[in-house]
């Protein structure tokens, strides 16, 4: 994408929340709450089996400042997901979806419930390419969460989509799950893991939740073989971008780990929800033992962050994560989130970085398809000296189904 200047990206970040803001509530008035909820997007029938589209399209702004020239200032698609899914209550369900952004598969799994097969529930079994499961952050669906970008930790230590099989159980108090997973449907990511996921809900009523939870995980990643058929040996690296999804500029980088034998992974994850108030946090820790005599690689970091729904409603809580606010008005719910992360890559004489970023964020649920976001990222960095300090204005309009 072709270089623009600050002013004339500052013009069309305002040229394009002026026109999203004025012309959704235009939208929203003409209609009412059935036009905003109830699109006819899936089919039921007399059985309870349930087929439907999964639609999710998102847009995005970045506008950087103070940044030493580092970034360019964007605005492009972000997401662009479009699939089916199938499911019987009780039963089974199967997801399949593809993002035409990144030109990659997403869920593309099948789930048997035990209770259909045994008439007790002693769990469900998935099998297919999914999230693994340390990062909360990062298993909060994309269109669910209260800011626009993962936190520090989440990006660097999460690692996102692989093909494996898994066994989850859910009770209203508790919740447990187990996988293996290999590499994912691009192919990318050789090798494989074994993660788990437990936590305690002693909290859970409607609008009132208290998650605590601690996930686990051991990568032991593979390295390529070439044409010649030599093994190359196995790699990996942490980095990030300072919370900006429309870059792959990173201010901080663990740089590639060679003779990589595994790496060990461990999260707590806490969430209250009390009516408008939430808090949620989360603390991520990555360990590189190496197969070559060098030392252990560990880096670290965690994020925390408070929300109100301004409106008065709440930020739902459902199958051991959070989704989005339900709004109570026609003219939707309005939030207003503030989040501080962090993140360290130094350890020993890997001098990875560190950073730490304020995020301030507002959003606008406008019926339970469409939502506005703004966030405002102060970030701050230093990398073997070099300190940079950017600022980051970024705005989403998305769709979901």
């Amino acid at each position: 994408m072709p270089r623009r200047s600050k002013s004339t990206n500052a013009l069309l970040t305002l040229a394009a929340s002026t026109a999203l803001a004025t012309l959704l509530p235009v939208s929203a008035r003409a209609g009412d709450d059935d036009w905003l909820n109830n699109w006819p997007t899936h089919v039921t029938f007399n059985d309870g089996t349930d087929v439907g589209l999964v639609l999710r399209y998102q847009y995005d702004v970045n506008n950087f400042s103070h940044d030493d020239d580092k970034f360019e200032d964007s605005h492009t698609n972000r997401r662009k997901y479009l699939g089916f899914y199938v499911k019987k209550p009780g039963v089974y369900d199967a997801t399949v979806y593809y993002d035409f952004q990144s030109r990659a598969w997403q869920d593309v799994f099948a789930r048997l419930q035990s209770q259909a097969i045994f008439g007790h529930d002693f769990g469900a079994v998935r099998f297919g390419q999914s999230k693994t499961p340390l990062s909360f952050e990062g298993n909060t669906t994309s269109t669910q969460t209260t800011f626009i970008e993962l936190a520090l930790p989440s990006q660097a230590i999460y690692e996102n989509r692989r093909i494996g099989l898994d066994w989850a159980i859910q009770h209203p108090h508790w919740l447990a799950s187990l996988g293996y997973y290999g590499e994912n449907l691009q192919g990318k990511n050789h090798g494989h893991t074994l993660a788990g996921r437990a936590a305690w809900i002693p909290i859970h009523e409607a609008n009132d939740v208290l998650h605590l939870g601690i996930t686990a995980s051991q990568e032991r990643p593979y390295g390529i073989v070439d044409e010649a058929g030599v093994q190359a040996p196995a790699t990996t690296s942490f980095k990030t971008p300072p919370e900006a999804g429309l870059t792959t500029v990173t201010l901080i980088s663990s740089g590639t780990l060679t003779n990589v034998d595994h790496i060990n992974r461990l999260g707590f994850e806490q969430v209250w929800i009390d009516g408008p108030w939430s808090v949620q946090s989360e603390y991520l820790h990555a360990q590189t033992t190496f197969d070559n005599g060098k030392p252990n690689y560990d880096i670290g970091g965690f994020y925390a962050y408070g929300t109100w729904v301004v409106t008065g409603e709440s930020r739902q809580y459902h199958d051991g994560n959070v989704s989005n606010v339900i709004p109570s008005h026609p003219w939707g719910a309005v939030e207003f989130a503030l989040r501080y992360s962090e993140l360290d890559l130094n350890d020993g004489r890997a001098l990875g970085g560190k950073e730490h970023d304020w995020t301030a964020g507002a959003n606008w649920y406008l019926g339970t398809h469409l939502r506005l976001q703004a966030n405002y990222i102060r970030a701050f960095s230093d990398r073997r000296g070099l300190v940079i300090n950017p600022h980051v204005f970024e705005l989403r309009a998305e769709i979901f189904i």
